[in-house]
Formats: C-alpha cells, sequence, structure tokens
C-alpha cells in the first residue's frame, strides 16, 4: 500500500477517536469496563434500595439509561454498572474526588457546586416545601413565626430556607440534621412542627417509605425552586457531552415518559415547569 494511503488511515483513525481521548474519565470506563455511579439512599421516588440491595428510582433509571447509552457510543460489548451508596454530605465529594463517575440522585445544580464539579441537562425541576401534622395550622410559611422547623445540613434547601425566613421577617428555630429519616423522626415526636425538604421527596416518604406514622400535609407554597441535575467530574467536556446525549434523546424521543410513569406516575403528570424542561432540553444530534 502507498505511504500516502497509510498515512490517510492513521490519521482517520486517529480522528476517530481523538474525540473521547480528551476525556479522562471516558477513556478510564473503556480501559476497565466500568463505570461507576454514585446514589443516595432514601431520597425515593428518586433514588433508593430496593429489598433486594438494589438501586431504584427515577434517577437511577436514567442513570440506567446513560450507562447504556455511553456503552454505546463507546462501542464496548459490555459495560459494568457499579452502584455506590453516597450520603447527601459527600455526593459532591465523592464525584470531585473521582470515586464516582457520576451522582444520580437529587442534587439541586447551583453556581456554587459548580464551582466544584460539572452538570448534566436538568432531570427534574422540585421545590423546597414543609411536611407537617395533618390538623396542623400552618399553610405558608410565614405560619412558622415561633415554631421548630427540621432541615438536612448542607443542603440548598437549608440554604434557602434561612434566606427565605429571614426575607420574611419571621423567627424560626432550625434544627438541622444529616438524614430525611431523622427530620421525619423529629416530627413523627413533636419535637419539630415541620421538616423541610423537596415537595416530591417528602411525597415519597409518606406514600411509598412505609416508616410513617400518622397523617401529614404539605404546605400550600413552596419557598424554592430545585432543578435537579447529575452531578460529573469538572472539567470533562466530553464525559458530559456523551451523558447529555443520552438524556436530551430521551427528551426528544418520548423515553423519558415511560420513566416518568413507572417512577413518578401515581403522584401525577409532569408540571408545566417540567414539561418545559424536557422540551427545551431535547437537543437534536
Amino acid at each position: 500500500m502507498p505511504l500516502r494511503a497509510l498515512l490517510c488511515l492513521a490519521l482517520a483513525g486517529f480522528f476517530a477517536t481523538s474525540a473521547w481521548a480528551q476525556s479522562a474519565t471516558l477513556d478510564k470506563i473503556r480501559k476497565t469496563g466500568v463505570i461507576t455511579m454514585g446514589y443516595v439512599e432514601g431520597s425515593m421516588p428518586f433514588s433508593f434500595k430496593d429489598a433486594g440491595g438494589q438501586p431504584q428510582g427515577y434517577s437511577v433509571a436514567l442513570c440506567n439509561e446513560i450507562a447504556a447509552g455511553i456503552r454505546a457510543q463507546l462501542k464496548l460489548a459490555q459495560l459494568e454498572t457499579r452502584w455506590v451508596s453516597l450520603t447527601i454530605q459527600d455526593r459532591i465529594n465523592a464525584v470531585r474526588s473521582g470515586r464516582v463517575d457520576i451522582e444520580c440522585s437529587t442534587t439541586t445544580w447551583t453556581l456554587s457546586r459548580q464551582a466544584e464539579v460539572d452538570f448534566s441537562l436538568i432531570t427534574f425541576v422540585d421545590g423546597g416545601s414543609i411536611l407537617t401534622h395533618g390538623n396542623a395550622e400552618p399553610r405558608r410559611l410565614v405560619d412558622f413565626d415561633g415554631k421548630r422547623l427540621a432541615v438536612i445540613a448542607d443542603t440548598t434547601t437549608e440554604k434557602v430556607l434561612r434566606q427565605a425566613v429571614a426575607q420574611r421577617s419571621i423567627k424560626v428555630d432550625i434544627e438541622v440534621v444529616k438524614t430525611r429519616e431523622a427530620g421525619l423522626q423529629l416530627l413523627e415526636q413533636r419535637k419539630a412542627d415541620g421538616f423541610a425538604s423537596d415537595r416530591i421527596v417528602l411525597i415519597g416518604m409518606v406514600l411509598g417509605g412505609g416508616k410513617t406514622q400518622g397523617v401529614y400535609k404539605l404546605l400550600d407554597e413552596d419557598f424554592s425552586v430545585e432543578p435537579y441535575a447529575f452531578a460529573l467530574p469538572r472539567g470533562d467536556a466530553d464525559f458530559r457531552l456523551a451523558v447529555n446525549r443520552v438524556l436530551a434523546g430521551l427528551y426528544r424521543n418520548g423515553g423519558i415518559d415511560k420513566i416518568y410513569a413507572q417512577w413518578l406516575g401515581n403522584l401525577g403528570p409532569p408540571s408545566l415547569l417540567l414539561s418545559a424542561a424536557y422540551f427545551v432540553q431535547a437537543l437534536s444530534e
């Protein structure tokens, strides 16, 4: 074969693989045949562990689709998905340190967090709310003036809750806890008048957790908007593109409808805001 033809073949091979060569994450996945995904237990219906000890939920289902999509993009015969259980407090650091390749749960995309990690397309839009006893009087945040609220430490909910009560000039005793289970326990024991967290997660705790005692209700208003996205290694644009290709495809071809119906369908159809997020992010190739 002429030297020129050999050179052309070599250059073709180089450019065919150079798009992935810049991605440390994709390179590691290709070499090891493993993608490592993190999730937070106790975030039903987004991420939780079933009776068999396997991760389940809306966010987990999306990440399973991402794993399958990356396997196809890298043209791998097979790709093992390795799940790692994380806490709300260590999930960002797990991505930043390389302990996991992607975090699949209910992480809100914020600018301060983006200084540490990158984010995928938005996967869900929720709002911060407060769970109270069914016979309790509060219906709005201002009704908690002089009362006690539990909230999980080091979350966007805690930060926004403190800002919201300050803006409304109401005095609230805020008790920080480490887990949603701990917050719910304070509420059940009447040691807190309300437990603040993301609305859909609070609904999931009451309807699907099987651990609640009594009747509960949510406020009529949300005090924040929580855009969920998957945390990714910062600066790895090609890995982010590979992840977003899968999500955009699900939003574009309607695959998201089946996943939503399976895990969130009993809560009603997607909100107008979430439907708009799906529509706007259905990017074409």
